[in-house]
């Protein structure tokens, strides 16, 4: 047989050979042959797919902090993980209205220990001195309660809460607004909050 003949039918014998193993393995990435018998795991991570993110439980439990009293808020919960601004925020709305009813009534002994030295002193000189033939206005119902400002001082922690509320004494009614500032010692072991401050809010 001729040489050149004979050269082009075995080079045509090994490219029928090629073409059936490629088919045979497939193309993988960068033109690879991959085996069918060993398929990539499903958990394997798919090239510049992100892979999720694993929080520790401490950081996936952090509440997150909004408005303007949030780096405040902030401070006061990495210095006592036990705070909750929703918790305080019912304790607030509950501390309003046992104050503002106990102030109507007099009721001293209900007072002193939700007021701080300095707010006790000038409730009880009011009580007083009021006039005692006249109604005391009660809370009829608190219209907004929210968070004004909020700090950490060394440890002590205070928290501003802006209310506006319904007040009447039978006859009149009127609109209070105010903002209360309320403190705790984050150090200690009360977790009782105070009455700190009262002023009146435009």
């Amino acid at each position: 047989m001729d040489p050149v003949m004979e050269v082009m039918i075995l080079a045509a014998v090994a490219l029928f050979v090629l073409s059936r193993l490629y088919l045979a393995l497939g193309k993988g990435d960068n033109n690879r042959p991959v085996s069918r018998t060993t398929p990539a795991s499903a958990n394997d991570d798919a090239p510049g797919q992100a892979k999720p993110l694993d929080l520790p439980p401490s950081a996936a439990d952090r509440p997150i902090f909004t408005g303007p009293a949030a780096a405040g808020l902030e401070d006061i919960y990495n210095a006592d993980q036990s705070f909750s601004t929703p918790a305080f925020m019912r304790g607030a709305r509950a501390a309003y209205e046992i104050i503002v009813s106990a102030f109507a009534h007099g009721d001293r002994d209900k007072l002193r220990p939700m007021l701080d030295d300095d707010v006790y002193e000038a409730w009880d000189a009011a009580i007083a001195t009021r006039d005692a033939d006249h109604a005391p206005f009660e809370l009829l119902r608190i219209k907004k309660a929210e968070i004004e400002s909020a700090e950490l001082d060394g440890t002590m922690a205070r928290v501003a809460v802006r209310y506006e509320a319904e007040l009447g004494d039978g006859e009149l009614v009127r609109t209070a607004k105010e903002i209360w500032t309320f403190m705790r010692n984050v150090s200690g072991g009360d977790p009782n909050w105070i009455l700190d401050d009262v002023e009146v809010a435009n």
